[in-house]
């Protein structure tokens, strides 16, 4: 009997294992590009568009350390509940009851585009504190100190322990089950640890995964300088991590927000590579999408500083809050501004 206990219990969390990494184990390919057959093209006056999901990204202007006459780092935060940042949050992407992850065909979020090449390990996670902290230490991801690696030739779907621990970074532990598991007699499945003391065997946690419903900012770590050479203000995003809410919920069921946690970073640079053939849904006309790389690169969104640089190493709010700190949101952009202006006159 213990040997069917034993061999029931490994059975369901291998089942549980295989329906939660269903959910995730869809490769794809960059686009998305519509599959149409060779007489059907279902496009804009029989043209197929295909000028983002193939086009090759422009890379930055050179700049050299001796021409950066002056510069200022922030960190931003873009609001997904504003209208002008909508193309970034939809469409939901959402997960069915059956673990399907529903993708639209034409144009993904991009929470989906980020966690779609995070675990095919074409984007590196750094975790936004020290891992050995336990999310107790500095929130210090923005430095890309503590980046989240699977073992030489290892990968999301073939590494357990990497998939361990990515899986922190991209969803969470469900409730605990209160139903224990029963053998073929109907009786609960008892183990027996090394000490002696026996316990009831509950089915594991389900893992929840965050969808795009769930991501309601992106923080932006941005340098923001002064090129002598081609006498330009200039700016460059080198990070942007994804925002939920901090959830703590009791024994009861109910949950309360506690706040707003990153859930990693990842080095801007790279992401260009993947933003630079996805689309980017235009309202107003539909021969017009530009790619996630260009909606950055124009600064198509809108952001509020939340910190700069400064001697204390804080942030907006250590010494502002409410509207208040959206006026100290303009100072710092309005000073940014006038920089262009004013080295002129120098």
């Amino acid at each position: 009997n213990s040997a069917q206990m034993k061999n029931a219990v490994l059975l369901t969390v291998f089942t549980n294992t295989v329906i939660s990494l269903s959910v995730i184990a869809q490769r794809v390919t960059p686009g998305p590009i519509p599959v149409q057959s060779s007489t059907i093209v279902d496009g804009p006056a029989g043209i197929i568009p295909e000028n983002v999901p193939t086009k090759r990204m422009i890379p930055y202007e050179y700049v050299r350390e001796a021409d950066v006459i002056w510069s200022k780092r922030v960190w931003q935060f873009i609001d997904l509940r504003e209208k002008i940042n909508h193309p970034l949050y939809f469409p939901m992407d959402e997960l069915t009851p059956y673990g399907t992850w529903l993708r639209n065909s034409t144009h993904w979020s991009l929470w989906t585009i980020i966690r779609t090449h995070v675990l095919n390990g074409d984007l590196r996670v750094f975790s936004p504190y020290d891992p050995l902290s336990f999310g107790f230490g500095t929130k210090d991801g923005y430095d890309f100190k503590y980046p989240i690696d699977p073992p030489p030739g290892g990968s999301f779907y073939s590494d357990s322990a990497f998939r361990s621990d990515l899986i922190w970074y991209l969803g969470y532990l469900g409730p605990e089950g209160d139903i224990p598991f029963v053998d073929e007699y109907g009786d609960p499945l008892v183990t027996i640890n090394e000490f002696g003391d026996s316990s009831f065997v509950y089915p594991p946690r389900d893992t929840i995964w965050y969808t795009s419903k769930d991501i309601v900012q992106y923080h932006l770590k941005e340098d923001w300088f002064f090129d002598k050479e081609r006498s330009v203000l200039d700016v460059r995003i080198m990070g942007i991590a994804p925002v939920v809410y901090d959830i703590e919920e009791d024994a009861n069921g109910s949950k309360t927000i506690r706040g707003m946690k990153e859930l990693f970073w990842l080095y801007f640079p790279h992401c260009r590579y993947i933003f630079n053939n996805y689309f980017v849904y235009n309202d107003h006309n539909d021969a017009q999408w530009m790619s996630f790389d260009d909606l950055f690169w124009k600064r198509r969104f809108n952001a509020v500083i939340y910190k700069e640089s400064n001697t204390y190493d804080r942030t907006i709010d250590a010494y502002r809050s409410g509207v208040e700190a959206l006026y100290e949101d303009q100072e710092i952009k309005n000073e940014i501004r006038n920089i262009e202006q004013d080295v002129w006159s120098f």
